[in-house]
């Protein structure tokens, strides 16, 4: 699936599977952010430590659709 164009480049990304239930910026207010116009949610900061990495991780679980992603590219 697409990842939004919203996202930070880096590890962490949502992609067009969202489904606009918030749980990742619950879960990491720090890293998610919503498109308001739009009606999704998407990496507006990419993690800088492992308790960064921890935080999206948990996001990452709390998503009911999987539409968070976690890869090396970009």
């Amino acid at each position: 699936m697409d990842k939004w164009p919203d996202n930070v480049p880096g590890k962490i990304y949502v992609d067009e599977t969202c489904i606009d239930c918030m749980a990742c910026q619950e879960a990491a207010p720090n890293f998610f952010k919503r498109n308001d116009e739009h009606g999704y949610s998407f990496v507006y900061k990419q993690p800088e430590s492992e308790a960064d990495l921890e935080n999206c991780n948990e996001a990452l679980e709390a998503c009911p659709v999987g539409a968070i992603g976690d890869n090396n590219a970009d």
